[in-house]
């Protein structure tokens, strides 16, 4: 790789870092309301809602063509969000206060 090129690599990989930062900090706050929910739910099979889950993906799907950003990127972003929560919310289950 030329020089030049790896110094405009080095500019956008800072830029996706300042990015990466940005998005911990809404994942953080997701997070807390994800806590806030779980505390509303009584019994463990109100964790998964399929309805729910269906509908976000869909929406998902139609926000990323209409922003023209490839809906396969967003849905994977989303499936694995979602069941990342799904599992924090089962292992937090027993521990809510």
């Amino acid at each position: 790789m030329s020089p030049d090129k790896k110094k405009k690599l080095n500019i956008l990989r800072k830029k996706l870092d300042l990015l990466d930062n940005k998005l911990i900090k809404l994942i953080k706050i997701r997070t807390n309301i994800v806590k806030d929910v779980l505390k509303l739910k009584t019994h463990k099979n109100e964790i998964v809602d399929k309805k729910r889950i269906s509908t976000i993906l869909k929406n998902i799907k139609e926000k990323s063509i209409k922003n023209k950003i490839d809906p396969k990127i967003t849905n994977k972003i989303w499936k694995n969000m979602i069941y990342a929560y799904i599992d924090f919310e089962r292992r937090n289950f027993n521990k809510k206060k």
